[in-house]
């Protein structure tokens, strides 16, 4: 009786999931405010993953997914990002943050066995040596899931900072 259909129930729940996500405050550093919501987005959609399909495909959009919209692209927009950089910017962030959390999801490791390589016998070693060297790298090194995402998130918003123009206002 409190809602009209199933539609209604996957809005509302999509409103909490993204309610969740820290959003960029107002006067915030761009970068340090892009890298705290991703990090944020990451948190929360890793624990709903099934989320982030229904994210970009459903409309209308209710008002705490149009306030974290907003939010986030006024703060590139505050920082100089024209329209259009701040549209590329949000959406690269984002590619970045669902493909890492649907990776991280999918991978057959769970956070506890992250460091735990396959290990390879002599004949698969010999045919596939960049797999294998790869695996013991991973072995002897402290690999994480949070270090892959730290790395490709500087890259993202280091090649960010390098695009945008941060010039005068366009309409």
């Amino acid at each position: 009786k409190h809602v009209e259909d199933k539609d209604d129930i996957l809005d509302g729940m999509l409103e909490l999931i993204i309610g969740e996500i820290e959003v960029p405050g107002e006067g915030a550093d761009w970068k340090e405010a892009m890298r705290r919501r991703a990090v944020s987005a990451r948190d929360v959609l890793g624990a709903h993953s099934w989320a982030i399909g229904l994210l970009e495909s459903r409309a209308p959009m209710g008002p705490m997914v149009l306030s974290y919209l907003n939010a986030t692209l006024g703060n590139l927009r505050a920082a100089g990002f024209s329209i259009e950089e701040a549209v590329h910017a949000f959406w690269v962030v984002d590619s970045f943050v669902y493909g890492h959390v649907l990776q991280e999801t999918s991978m057959p490791l769970n956070a506890s066995e992250e460091n735990a390589a396959p290990s390879y016998d002599e004949d698969l070693a010999e045919e596939y040596p960049h797999l294998v060297a790869i695996a013991e790298h991973a072995r002897r090194n402290e690999y994480t899931y949070d270090s892959e995402f730290e790395f490709g998130l500087e890259l993202v918003l280091d090649a960010l900072s390098r695009t945008s123009r941060g010039g005068p206002d366009d309409a």
